[in-house]
C-alpha cells in the first residue's frame, strides 16, 4: 500500500490525476458519459472483445469476483452482533468502477446496487480527488439519503483500490443498523418532521487513511448512537468485507493482468445492458402501462411529534407509468406525485433508483448479472418537489421504505401484465407491496444500559401469488429477498421483549385462485426496563397492492397492545394469558388480559411508554392474491384451514367455500380450528349465488363513471385527506391536472375545495422551495429534475394528457417491428 500511495502521489505531483492514463476521476467520468450518449453503449463499447473471443475466460473470470463478493458477504457478517445482520443478512457488497458504477455485487440487501454508486458519483462531481484527497488505504462513509442512500440507517462504507498509481475499483458495503441516534429510539423513528430529527447524516466523509480509521471517527461515531457497540463491530463488518473484495481484485489482476480487468469491468456492464434489454424484449410488449398506489401516514392527534405543525394526515400518491421502448428499455415515472410532506416516508431519486433495483433483480433479471447495466436501460422521471424527489435537505427520509415499495406495487402488475401478454405464466407476480410493521422503540434495557431496538421480523412477510401457484407464506420481503425472521432466542438476547408466541396469522394473504402467501405475528411482553419506549410503523386503512386479475389485496393493518396489565399475576397463578391475535373479531385477546387495550385500524404511532408485563402484538402482513377467488379449488380452501391461512368463516365470506366442522381437536399443521370437511353441494349452490348476485349489481361502466364523476365534481362525500392529496398532485403538475380534468370531463379551472388546516399545509410545503444537495452534477444527473414543466429538461416518453392507450402500438407489433397503425377499441 505505502509503494501505491508513493505512485499515486507522483502522480499528483506531475499534475495527473488519479484516474486511467493520468485523467482526473472527473474527466474520466465526463468521456464515459459522452462516449455511452454517442455510441449508445457503455462507454462506447459497441463489441464485447472479451466476451466475444474468448467466453470461457470472460465467464470465468466474473464468476471469480461474484463469488467473491458472496463469499466477502457470507464471511463478514459473522462479524456482526446484531440480530440484523447475523440473522436476517441485512448487509451486501459491491464491486464499482472508478467513475461509480457497478460492476458485480453479492447477495443480500441488494437495493444498494446502486446507492453505492450515486454516493462514489457525488465524491468525484464534488472534486474529492482534491479535497479531501483519494488514496490508497482512504476509507469513506456515506448514510446521507440524498447522496446515495435509501434512509440514513443504512450506513455504506467505501474503499478505493488502486493499480500503480491509478485508480481502478472501489469496494463498497452497506448494512443496516440499529439505531442513528435519532430523536426517537431505534432505526427508523417515525416522530420527526425533518431531516434534523432522523439522526446523524455522514455525507460521503472520509473517516481513515491506511485502512486505519482516524481517532477522531472512532471518539465521534459511537456517542451519536444508543447502540455504540453494534455499530462498532456493524462497521468492522463492512471493513471486513471491502478488505476481503480488494484482495480478491489484486487476485484476479495477478491471474489476468490488470488490462483484462479493466476490459472486464466495461464489458460486464455493457453486457448486463444488453441482458436486461433483451430479456424486456422478450417478456413485454411495448407501450405505456399505468396504474397508481396509495399510503397512508396518519399523524393528526398523534403524541409526541417533534412539530406541531407535523399533526396531520397524509395520503402519498405514486400515479406510476412504464413506458417501455421497442428498443428494450424503458422509463419509470411518477409524474403526478403529490408534494412532499413532514413525514420521514420522503424518497430520494438514489432511494427510488434502490429501490427499482432490488424489485427487478427479482423480476426482470433474477440472474448473477445485476450491475449497472440496467440502470443505463432505464430512466426515471421524478418530479422535483414531490414525496419521489424532494430537492429538499430539510425533508426527513428515516423510513423511505413506508412508501417507496408501495409506490412499486403498480410496476409488478406492469411488468406482470406484459408477462402475461406474451404467454410468459411463471413469471407473473401480483405483487409485494409493503404490508409490513416495525417494532421498534428502546430505553434502558435488562442490562440497565441504554439500548435500542429494531425486530427485523418483517423480512418474512407474505408474497403475492403467482399465476401458477399461491404466494410464499412469511417468507421474504420486496427488499430482502433472502429475508429470514430470525429465531426467537437471538432476538431475546438482544431485545427485553420475551416472545409469548409466534403464529402464521390467518386471513392476511389476500383472496384470490391463487392466494397471497400469508404473515405471521409475534406476541411480545415487556420485561426488566425502564423509561422504555415502543411505537408502531406499517400501512393501516389502506393496502397499497391491489392484487391482479380480481384478486384481493393483503390485509390491511392494525394495532395491538395492552398496558398496566395483570400479566404477571397471571403467570404466577397459571393462568390463561393471549399467546396470539389469530381472529382480531373473537375478542378471546380481551378475554385474558386485564389492563388498558389499545386496538386500532392505524399502522402508525409515535413512541409511548411501556412497561413490565405490558404487551405488544408485532404483525406481519400477507401478500395480495391473482384471479377471482370464486375460482379457487375448494379443497384448497379446506387445506388453507388447516394450514391456518384462512379463518372457517372466512372461507363462505371470500370464497363461496362452505365447511362443517368434523372434529373439535386439530391435527393439521397450524390449525387451531380443529378439523373441517368441504360440503360440496353447499358450496355449488352458494357459489352460483354469488354469481348471480354480482350479476344483478353490475352496472355498466358509463354508469359506474358518471356516478364518480359527479361525486369529484360536486365535492361529494370526499374526506379532506383524500381532496388534500389529489390537489398537491395537481399543484404539482399541469400535466396531471389536464389529465385529470379531461378523464372526468370537469371544467379546466376544477379545484378541490380545502378546509383552513388543509389548505395552510399545502401552502407552507410549496412555500418551502428547494433546497439541493447536489451543487454540481455531471450529465446524467440532470434527469433527477425531471420533466413535466416547462423550465426542465426533456426526457424521452414524457407522459402528457394527449396520450391514451389508442396511441400506442397495436395487438401485431413486435420489438422488431413496431406497428404503425395505432390500437382500436376492438383490440
Amino acid at each position: 500500500m505505502q509503494e501505491e500511495k508513493r505512485k499515486v502521489k507522483t502522480k499528483l505531483e506531475n499534475g495527473e490525476g488519479i484516474g486511467w492514463e493520468g485523467q482526473s476521476l472527473r474527466e474520466q467520468f465526463e468521456d464515459l458519459e459522452e462516449k455511452t450518449e454517442e455510441t449508445g453503449h457503455y462507454a462506447g463499447f459497441e463489441k464485447l472483445s472479451l466476451k466475444d473471443e474468448n467466453p470461457i475466460e470472460y465467464e470465468q473470470m466474473f464468476a471469480q469476483l461474484r463469488g467473491e463478493l458472496v463469499n466477502a458477504r457470507e464471511t463478514s457478517k459473522e462479524v456482526a452482533a446484531t440480530p440484523i445482520v447475523e440473522q436476517e443478512g441485512e448487509l451486501c457488497y459491491g464491486l464499482f468502477t472508478p467513475e461509480g458504477d457497478s460492476i458485480a455485487i453479492s447477495t443480500g440487501i441488494i437495493v444498494h446496487i446502486h446507492t453505492m454508486s450515486e454516493a462514489i458519483k457525488y465524491m468525484i462531481n464534488h472534486d474529492y480527488e482534491e479535497s479531501p484527497g483519494i488514496e490508497p488505504g482512504d476509507i469513506f462513509v456515506n448514510n446521507d439519503t440524498h447522496v446515495g442512500n435509501v434512509h440514513p440507517c443504512d450506513i455504506a462504507t467505501l474503499i478505493p483500490i488502486f493499480h500503480e498509481g491509478e485508480l481502478i475499483a472501489w469496494a463498497g458495503g452497506v448494512n443496516h443498523v440499529i439505531d442513528t441516534g435519532a430523536v426517537g429510539p431505534g432505526s427508523m423513528n417515525v416522530s420527526q418532521a425533518s431531516r434534523f430529527g432522523d439522526g446523524a447524516y455522514y455525507t460521503a466523509r472520509k473517516i481513515g487513511e491506511e485502512l486505519e480509521i482516524y481517532n477522531s471517527w472512532k471518539n465521534d461515531f459511537p456517542d451519536k448512537t444508543r447502540t455504540p457497540d453494534f455499530l462498532k463491530l456493524d462497521e468492522r463488518t463492512r471493513m471486513t468485507g471491502c478488505l476481503m473484495i480488494r484482495d480478491a481484485v489484486n487476485n484476479l489482476i495477478d491471474d489476468y493482468g490488470i488490462e483484462k480487468f479493466k476490459q472486464l469491468s466495461r464489458e460486464a456492464i455493457e453486457d448486463g445492458r444488453r441482458g436486461f434489454r433483451s430479456r424486456i424484449q422478450k417478456t413485454m410488449l411495448p407501450g405505456t402501462y399505468r396504474g397508481a398506489s396509495f399510503v397512508d401516514a396518519l399523524y393528526e392527534g398523534q403524541k409526541n411529534l417533534s412539530r406541531a405543525y407535523a399533526s396531520e394526515n397524509h395520503l402519498m400518491h405514486a400515479p406510476s407509468e412504464l413506458h417501455v421502448r421497442e428498443d428494450g428499455s424503458f422509463q419509470v415515472s411518477f409524474e403526478g406525485a403529490n408534494k412532499w410532506g413532514w413525514h420521514p416516508y420522503n424518497c430520494t431519486p438514489a432511494a427510488i433508483q434502490g429501490g427499482i433495483w432490488v424489485m427487478l433483480t427479482q423480476t426482470v433479471i433474477p440472474n448473477k448479472l445485476v450491475n449497472d447495466g440496467a440502470y443505463y436501460s432505464c430512466d426515471f422521471h421524478l418530479p422535483e418537489g414531490s414525496w419521489a424527489n424532494t430537492q429538499n435537505t430539510e425533508t426527513a427520509h428515516a423510513y423511505a421504505w413506508h412508501f417507496l415499495v408501495s409506490a412499486w406495487a403498480p410496476l409488478w402488475q406492469h411488468l406482470s401484465r406484459g408477462y402475461f401478454s406474451r404467454g410468459f405464466r411463471e413469471e407473473i407476480n401480483s405483487g409485494n407491496a409493503n404490508t409490513s410493521n416495525w417494532l421498534q422503540g428502546g430505553g434502558i434495557d435488562q442490562f440497565d444500559k441504554l439500548h435500542a431496538v429494531n425486530s427485523f421480523e418483517a423480512a418474512c412477510e407474505g408474497t403475492g401469488a403467482r399465476y401458477v401457484d399461491d404466494g410464499e407464506p412469511h417468507a421474504a420481503a420486496i427488499w430482502n429477498p433472502e429475508g429470514d425472521m430470525g429465531d426467537a432466542e437471538v432476538w431475546e438476547m438482544t431485545e427485553p421483549l420475551p416472545f409469548l408466541g409466534r403464529n402464521v396469522k390467518p386471513n392476511t394473504g389476500g383472496a384470490g385462485r391463487r392466494t397471497g402467501g400469508a404473515g405471521f405475528e409475534s406476541m411480545r411482553t415487556i420485561k426488566d426496563v425502564s423509561r422504555w419506549l415502543l411505537y408502531e410503523m406499517g400501512n393501516g386503512y389502506m393496502s397499497s397492492d391491489s392484487g391482479l386479475f380480481g384478486g384481493y389485496p393483503a390485509a390491511s393493518g392494525y394495532i395491538l397492545n395492552a398496558q398496566d396489565t395483570d400479566l404477571k399475576e397471571r403467570f404466577e397463578n397459571g393462568e390463561d394469558y393471549p399467546q396470539s391475535d389469530l381472529d382480531p373479531e373473537s375478542g378471546d385477546f380481551e378475554s385474558k388480559i386485564e389492563g388498558e387495550v389499545t386496538r386500532r385500524p392505524e399502522g402508525i404511532s409515535t413512541p409511548k411508554e411501556f412497561d413490565d408485563y405490558d404487551m405488544y402484538l408485532n404483525y406481519l402482513r400477507g401478500g395480495s392474491g391473482l384471479g377471482d377467488p370464486l375460482e379457487r379449488e375448494p379443497e384448497k380452501v379446506v387445506e388453507d384451514i388447516h394450514d391456518g391461512y384462512v379463518l372457517p368463516r372466512h372461507a363462505k365470506d371470500a370464497y363461496a367455500v362452505v365447511v362443517n366442522k368434523v372434529d373439535d381437536e386439530a391435527k393439521h399443521n397450524s390449525a387451531v380450528q380443529g378439523e373441517w370437511e368441504l360440503d360440496e353441494e353447499a358450496t355449488e349452490e352458494l357459489r352460483e349465488e354469488r354469481m348471480e348476485e354480482r350479476e344483478e349489481k353490475a352496472q355498466p361502466v358509463s354508469e359506474w363513471y358518471e356516478d364518480e364523476r359527479l361525486r369529484i365534481r360536486d365535492d361529494e362525500d370526499l374526506i379532506e385527506d383524500v381532496k388534500k392529496t389529489y390537489e398537491s398532485s395537481m399543484r404539482m403538475s399541469k400535466q396531471f391536472t389536464e389529465f385529470y380534468c379531461d378523464f372526468w370531463e370537469l371544467p379546466d379551472d376544477f379545484r378541490f375545495s380545502l378546509s383552513e388546516d388543509a389548505e395552510k399545509s399545502l401552502e407552507n410545503r410549496f412555500k418551502t422551495g428547494m433546497k439541493k444537495k447536489w451543487k454540481n452534477p455531471t450529465k446524467s444527473h440532470e434527469t433527477w429534475l425531471g420533466v413535466g414543466r416547462d423550465d426542465e429538461p426533456e426526457v424521452p416518453y414524457t407522459w402528457t394528457s394527449e396520450r391514451s392507450i389508442q396511441d400506442l402500438s397495436g395487438p401485431d407489433a413486435s420489438f422488431e417491428t413496431p406497428s404503425k397503425e395505432p390500437a382500436t377499441d376492438d383490440d
